[in-house]
C-alpha cells in the first residue's frame, strides 16, 4: 500500500497537504451541487453565494458550483465563457454530444466562481428511465405528480453522469470532492455511490424535510423528537419519498453535516444519523473605514421610513415620531415556523403595558412577509399621494414667505409678520389641513389580500384588536411583499429598511439557521431570537451576555408558550424604555459582534468536512489526525463592564429618565477601550499558510 498522506487543517490555496507529493495538489476538483446555484428559492442561496468568496480564494480555478440551468437566472446572472479545466470540458462534450444541453460560465457574485448548469427540460425525456435506474439502486419510487421530485432526478442523474464521465478520466485517482445541498441535489449523491464513483462526498441538510412539516402543524416538536413515527408522519404528509431521498441521501454520503447543533439533533432522530461536523452559516462582511458610519446610514434609512410613516398615518399622525420606534419580521410566510403568532399576541401585551404606563413611546411594527396579494391598498396609495401634496404645499408657501422676508431685510425691515403670509396663502394651508381629514382607521395592511379572511396575520390582528386606534402605542403594518427600491409606497431595498430598523424580531420556532438576525447583526440593528434557532444558539455559545450586545434570545425550548410570550413582551419592553444614548451604545456593541459572522472564521469547519471526506472515501491515499471538528476557542465575549448592560436587568421601572443619569452613563461607557477588548476576544482567522516540510499537525494544533 503507498504511504497515505497526512491531511492536516493548514492548507494551501484550501487544498489539503500532504508529505508524499506524488499526486499534484492542483489536481484535485471540488464540485459543489445545489438546485439553488443560480436559483433563489430560500436561504441555501446566501448559503452558497456568500460562502463562493472564501471558497474560490481558497480553491482558485478547481472550484465549480453546479446547478440548474434557467434562462432568465442565466441572463441577469451567469457570464457564458470555456472551461479552463480539459477533463471537464471533454466531459461537457461528452454529455452534449449525447443530447443533453450543459452550460459554462461564470457567476457574477462576489468571487466569481465557475458554474456548471443543466438544462432539465432537455433531459426530461429520460425521466422514466432514470426513474426506473433510481428504483433498481435504492427502491425509492417517485410519483409522477411530484412535479419537484421528478425534477430531482433528473438533476441528480445528470450530475452523476457528468461525475461518471469526468473520473473516469482520472484513472481512479481522488481527484473529485463533490458537496450536496439538500434533497433536491441527494439524488446525484445516492447514484454516484451506487455506481462506485472514485468521488468524496459530503452532504449537508440545512433543515430536515419532516421537521419543518411537523413544526408547521404546530406540534410540540422538540420535546417529542424521540416519540415520532417517523415513516407515518411522512406518508401522512405525502412526502414519503421525498423522505427517503432524503434520508437515503444522508446514509450514502461519506461526510454528513448540518447548520447548526439544534438541526443536528433534530438530523439524528429525523434521518438517523449523527452530522459529523457541525458547519455554521457566515456572511461576507464589509467592515467601514469610518467607525460609526453605520449609524449614519442607521439615521438617513430611519428618515426615509418616517416619510412613509408620515403618509401612511395621516390624519392619526399625533404621536412623535422622534419617540417613535420601528420593529419588524421578515421572512417566508411561515405563520408559526416563524414566530409571527407568538408575535402578535406579545404585541398585543406589548400595547397593554405602554398604555397602563403612560409612555410616550410609539412602536410601529412591520411584517415583510410575502403573500399573495390583487394590487396596493388604495387607501395605503392614497396616504402617500397626500403626503406628497402637503409636501408641496409646504415647500410653494415657504418659498412666497422666503421671498418676502428677504425683500423685508434687504430693506433693513422687520417684517411684520401678521402681513407676511396674505389670505391666499391661509387659504391654501387651511385646504392642505382640511385634506388630512380621515374618516378611517389607518390601514394594517398595505395591499389587497387575495382571501383576507382566512389569512392568518390578519385573523390574529382582528382577535387582539391592534387596528392602528389613537389610544395603541403598538401600531401594525403588514406589507406582503419583498421590499424594493422601485415601489411607490416605501421606496427602499431590504438592507436598507433594515438599516432604518431600530429591532429585528424573529421568535421562530422552527429556524435551522436565521440568516434574518443575522444580517441584523452585521448591519448593527439588535435583534430577537430564540433557543430553537441555529443563530441564538451559536450567540449563547460564543457570547457571555447576548442581551447586552443587542441579541436577545427567547426561551422557546424549555418554557412553556405563555412563558417565552411573557419573555419577549419583557425584551421588547425593555428595549422600549431604552433612552436613545443607550441604543446606539447598543447598536455600537451588536456591529462588533459580527465579525463571528464572517466566512473567514466559519470556513474552517467546511474545510474540515471536506479533509475528513477525502480521509474516509481514500484512506490509503489520505489520513487525518484523529481530532474532532475544529472549534472556536477564542471566541468569547465576555459581558461588558460597562453600563448600560442589558435592557431586560438594568432599565428603569419608567422610561423616563433624568439628564443626569445619562451623563452619569457617558462617564462610564468607552467606546474605544470596549471595542479594543472586543476586538482581542476574536483571534485573527484561520492560517492559510503552507505547513512546514515534514511536520504533521497534532490534535488539536490547528484550533484557535
Amino acid at each position: 500500500m503507498p504511504l497515505a498522506r497526512s491531511l492536516s487543517m493548514t492548507s494551501l490555496n484550501g487544498l489539503p497537504q500532504w508529505e508524499d507529493e506524488d499526486l499534484p495538489v492542483e489536481d484535485l476538483l471540488l464540485f459543489e451541487v445545489s438546485w439553488e446555484v443560480t436559483n433563489k428559492v430560500g436561504g441555501i442561496y446566501t448559503v452558497i453565494q456568500t460562502k463562493a468568496k472564501i471558497t474560490a480564494d481558497e480553491w482558485g480555478e478547481n472550484y465549480f458550483l453546479v446547478g440548474p440551468y434557467f434562462e432568465h437566472n442565466v441572463k441577469t446572472q451567469v457570464e457564458a465563457c470555456e472551461p479552463p479545466n480539459p477533463a471537464v470540458k471533454k466531459a461537457m462534450d461528452s454529455m452534449k454530444s449525447q443530447g443533453c444541453q450543459v452550460f459554462f460560465g461564470r457567476w457574477l457574485i462576489e468571487g466569481s466562481p465557475y458554474v456548471l448548469l443543466f438544462d432539465i427540460g432537455s433531459a426530461a425525456w429520460n425521466l422514466d428511465k432514470w426513474k426506473g435506474e433510481f428504483w433498481d439502486v435504492s427502491n425509492i419510487g417517485i410519483p409522477f405528480h411530484d412535479r419537484e421530485a421528478n425534477d430531482a432526478v433528473i438533476f441528480g442523474s445528470l450530475t452523476a453522469w457528468f461525475l461518471k464521465e469526468l473520473s473516469s478520466q482520472f484513472d481512479d485517482k481522488p481527484n473529485i470532492i463533490a458537496h450536496f445541498h439538500e434533497w433536491q441535489a441527494g439524488v446525484g449523491l445516492i447514484l454516484s455511490r451506487s455506481q462506485k464513483l472514485p468521488v468524496a462526498t459530503i452532504f449537508t441538510t440545512h433543515a430536515t424535510l419532516l421537521g419543518r412539516y411537523l413544526c408547521a402543524a404546530s406540534i410540540d416538536f422538540y420535546n417529542n423528537l424521540d416519540q415520532f413515527d417517523i415513516d407515518k408522519e411522512a406518508g401522512e404528509r405525502q412526502i414519503y419519498h421525498r423522505y427517503c431521498m432524503e434520508r437515503a441521501s444522508v446514509h450514502c454520503a461519506h461526510v454528513f453535516t448540518t447548520v447548526s447543533q439544534i438541526t443536528a439533533i433534530e438530523a439524528e432522530h429525523m434521518l438517523k444519523r449523527n452530522p459529523d461536523v457541525v458547519t455554521p452559516n457566515g456572511l461576507n462582511i464589509k467592515k467601514f473605514s469610518a467607525m460609526h458610519e453605520f449609524q449614519n446610514l442607521h439615521s438617513m434609512y430611519k428618515a426615509r421610513i418616517q416619510e412613509f410613516i408620515r403618509g401612511h398615518f395621516y390624519g392619526h399622525l399625533d404621536f412623535s415620531l422622534e419617540k417613535t420606534l420601528f420593529f419588524f419580521i421578515a421572512g417566508r410566510y411561515e405563520f408559526s415556523n416563524k414566530g409571527a403568532d407568538m408575535f402578535l399576541e406579545a404585541l398585543s401585551r406589548l400595547n397593554f403595558l405602554l398604555r397602563v404606563h403612560k409612555t410616550d413611546v410609539t412602536v410601529i411594527v412591520f411584517f415583510i412577509m410575502p403573500a399573495k396579494t390583487n394590487n396596493f391598498n388604495v387607501e395605503t396609495l392614497k396616504g402617500q399621494a397626500v403626503r406628497k401634496q402637503l409636501w408641496d404645499t409646504a415647500q410653494s408657501v415657504k418659498e412666497k414667505f422666503g421671498k418676502k422676508l428677504y425683500n423685508a431685510l434687504l430693506k433693513g425691515e422687520i417684517p411684520d409678520l401678521n402681513k407676511i403670509l396674505d389670505r391666499d396663502d391661509i387659504t391654501i394651508m387651511k385646504r392642505a389641513i382640511f385634506s388630512t381629514q380621515r374618516h378611517c382607521l389607518p390601514p394594517v395592511t398595505t395591499h389587497n389580500m387575495i382571501d383576507d379572511g382566512n389569512d392568518p396575520i390578519l385573523n390574529t390582528i382582528r382577535r387582539i384588536g391592534l387596528f392602528n386606534n389613537r389610544t395603541d402605542r403598538v401600531k401594525v403594518i403588514l406589507h406582503p411583499e419583498f421590499l424594493s427600491s422601485t415601489s411607490p409606497l416605501l421606496p427602499l431595498d431590504y438592507e436598507e429598511f433594515v438599516r432604518g430598523c431600530h429591532l429585528g424580531v424573529f421568535p421562530s420556532y422552527y429556524e435551522p439557521w436565521g440568516y434574518t438576525p443575522a444580517e441584523c447583526t452585521v448591519m448593527g440593528i439588535p435583534s430577537v431570537t430564540t433557543n430553537l434557532s441555529g443563530f441564538g444558539c451559536f450567540m449563547q455559545e460564543h457570547v457571555a451576555d447576548p442581551a447586552a450586545y443587542g441579541i436577545y434570545i427567547v426561551d422557546r425550548r424549555f418554557r412553556s408558550p405563555d412563558e417565552s410570550c411573557n419573555q419577549l413582551t419583557q425584551f421588547l419592553y425593555g428595549f422600549c424604555q431604552q433612552s436613545r444614548r443607550q441604543r446606539i451604545i447598543q447598536r455600537n456593541r451588536t456591529e462588533r459582534l459580527s465579525d463571528l459572522l464572517d466566512w473567514r472564521y466559519l470556513g474552517r469547519y467546511y474545510m474540515h468536512a471536506r479533509h475528513l471526506a477525502l480521509s474516509r472515501t481514500f484512506p490509503d491515499k489520505f489520513e487525518m489526525e484523529p481530532s474532532a471538528p475544529p472549534k472556536t476557542e477564542g471566541f468569547r465575549y465576555p459581558r461588558p463592564s460597562s453600563v448600560p448592560p442589558s435592557p431586560s436587568v438594568s432599565q428603569h421601572s419608567s422610561p423616563h429618565h433624568s439628564e443626569g443619569e445619562d451623563e452619569d452613563e457617558d462617564e462610564r461607557y468607552d467606546e474605544d477601550e470596549e471595542a479594543e477588548r472586543d476586538r482581542q476576544n476574536i483571534k485573527s482567522p484561520f492560517s492559510l499558510g503552507v505547513l512546514p516540510q515534514g511536520k504533521k499537525k497534532q490534535h488539536g494544533e490547528y484550533r484557535n
